[in-house]
């Protein structure tokens, strides 16, 4: 089939050839700058909850209200005789000085210091003093007395004689402190403990042995 050009009819334009196409590959090398940011941040966000924690226990321990600590430190023996008639009965004289310290961080105001005396497990007498107020971190050393006079021990007549024949009779001592702990705005109650065993020499009016345990 003739064309165009054949016959002499002109053309208005050509066809252009094709343009090539051209590819450019661009080949990017590994980026470690963001993980390497990533693993910093969240080794700085361990560290800082560790040290919150660490912060708040530490709080909690030194700002968390504990019972005061109470010692016996001096039981002195005044007198004790033991009557035989009309019925048995004991005369008997302690003086004894306890220590009361506070432990925490806050101020304390205790409302008294008791004191009992007992033989074999029955209570014998209470002295109670008056209270008093300590500072943070403070002690204070409180004396008290206790006198029976004609104190009847029939139900324990049996023992009493065991001893006597010993020569040591065994009092229990139990001490212990009521009050309030200022903390901030709020009064929290507490209370602190001490119990002791005493032997008593009757020979010579002595204290043979004492052991304390809160």
């Amino acid at each position: 089939m003739a064309s165009k050009q054949d016959y002499g009819i002109p053309v208005p334009y050509a066809p252009l050839p094709p343009t090539p196409t051209t590819q450019t590959i661009i080949v990017l090398t590994p980026y470690y700058r963001h993980r390497r940011s990533s693993f910093l941040r969240h080794l700085r966000c361990c560290f800082l909850f560790s040290a919150a924690i660490l912060l708040l226990s530490a709080a909690v321990f030194f700002l968390y209200p504990s019972d005061p600590d109470i010692r016996l430190t001096r039981i002195q023996l005044n007198h004790v005789r033991v009557l035989d008639s009309p019925k048995p009965a004991i005369d008997l004289s302690f003086s004894l000085t306890i220590k009361v310290r506070n432990r925490d961080f806050f101020s304390l105001d205790y409302d008294s210091l008791v004191v009992s005396v007992g033989y074999r497990d029955r209570e014998l007498g209470i002295v109670k003093s008056r209270g008093g107020h300590l500072r943070a971190r403070d002690s204070s050393y409180i004396d008290a007395t206790l006198d029976l006079d004609g104190l009847e021990v029939v139900h324990d007549v049996i023992h009493l004689i065991g001893d006597l024949a010993k020569g040591v009779i065994p009092f229990d001592t139990i001490a212990w402190v009521k009050g309030d702990l200022g903390f901030f705005f709020f009064r929290i109650p507490i209370q602190g403990k001490v119990k002791c065993e005493v032997y008593v020499n009757v020979n010579d009016q002595t204290i043979s042995h004492q052991d304390c345990r809160p």
